[in-house]
């Protein structure tokens, strides 16, 4: 497993977002650091672009992603 391509413009790896401290640090090293490809913001990302990733999405979000990209 590699570093998620995305880290330099991820709002979440980059703490612009409210709860990335403590917990935050356990999805980053899971996530970010980890299998970027089970991360919900990477999941959206690579089908809608940047600009498609809800700025209140965390990686673990799955079912929010899933909604997301089914349309709903």
């Amino acid at each position: 497993m590699a570093e998620c391509e995305c880290l330099a413009g991820c709002i979440f790896f980059n703490d612009k977002m409210k709860g990335t401290e403590g917990i935050g640090a356990i999805y980053k090293k899971k996530y970010c650091l980890g299998d970027s490809s089970q991360c919900a913001r990477h999941m959206v990302f690579g089908k809608l672009g940047k600009a498609g990733v809800p700025v209140d999405m965390y990686p673990n979000m799955t079912d929010y992603a899933v909604k997301i990209l089914a349309g709903k």
